[in-house]
């Protein structure tokens, strides 16, 4: 392998890191939508993230908590865990575009900015961004055009659900 085509590897590379790293900002600046069933928010408004998705929801019932399962227009897939309490304790998604973060983190959204902003200044490479707040979670990656990520409020886990079932 020449010195030009390793080169032109690492520029590839860098590339898809740019772009991933230009889809996270996208998403956390331009989100000036207000907040529906946000993590921590009420079940009741679910189906408000539907519509602003344009998509179609699935709802699975576990032990003690059900799952909102929403197919949105994009593609991206956004799950919303609901305790039997009625509260968003967990979001995950997945797909080709991240999901207006604002919307599915509510008020934990400016924590999350924050740490974004102080993890990207001291990170080195391309690594998946993980947020360990004391009362909230957050991990995200991705390449070139898949996203995915989770988040979820460690307190408001009910007892016989660990961290891993939000996915």
């Amino acid at each position: 392998m020449s010195k030009t085509d390793s080169r032109s590897r690492r520029r590839a590379s860098g590339n898809s890191w740019n772009f991933l790293a230009a889809g996270v900002l996208f998403a956390i600046i331009s989100s000036a939508l207000p907040a529906w069933a946000a993590l921590g928010g009420d079940a009741a408004s679910v189906e408000a993230d539907q519509i602003h998705l344009q998509g179609s929801r699935h709802i699975t019932t576990a032990e003690s908590y059900n799952v909102h399962e929403i197919q949105a227009a994009t593609g991206t897939m956004v799950r919303e865990y609901v305790s039997s309490q009625g509260k968003v304790f967990g979001v995950a998604w997945q797909g080709s575009w991240p999901p207006d973060m604002r919307q599915l983190l509510g008020s934990y959204f400016d924590r999350y900015v924050q740490a974004v902003k102080i993890q990207t200044s001291s990170r080195m490479g391309r690594r998946p961004l993980s947020i360990e707040l004391p009362g909230f979670v957050v991990q995200v990656g991705g390449h070139g055009r898949f996203f995915a990520g989770r988040a979820y409020i460690p307190d408001q886990l009910p007892a016989s659900v660990s961290a891993e079932a939000i996915r």
